[in-house]
């Protein structure tokens, strides 16, 4: 009894998410940042990153310009390794259009 050849599965394709692809909203890119500041408050390179997702969704550029900061220096900041200054989040929060909150803990 002869056995037949097997079939060879399908390669799968794989990409990396990269969730700025999905941020095109004004309140997706707030609710995002939100979500950082509300579920990881203590995690400045994380809310950072977050801050760097939404400026990518935004474009890069045209934050930086509105921010008053190059490109470069922005991505630096913003990067998994970067430490922004305080006036830095604020001047990028303001670019972004988004406005940081504070309630009661």
């Amino acid at each position: 009894m002869a056995t037949s050849p097997r079939k060879k599965a399908p390669k799968v394709k794989t990409s990396a998410y990269d969730v700025a692809e999905h941020l095109r909203t004004p309140e997706e890119m707030a609710a995002y940042l939100d979500a950082w500041l509300e579920e990881a408050p203590e995690d400045i390179s994380g809310i950072a990153r977050a801050l760097g997702d939404i400026a990518r969704a935004k474009g890069m550029s045209l934050v930086a310009k509105e921010a008053g900061l190059s490109r470069e220096s922005l991505y630096r900041a913003l990067s998994a390794d970067g430490n922004p200054s305080f006036a830095t989040v604020l001047k990028v929060a303001k670019a972004l259009g988004v406005r940081l909150h504070a309630q009661p803990a």
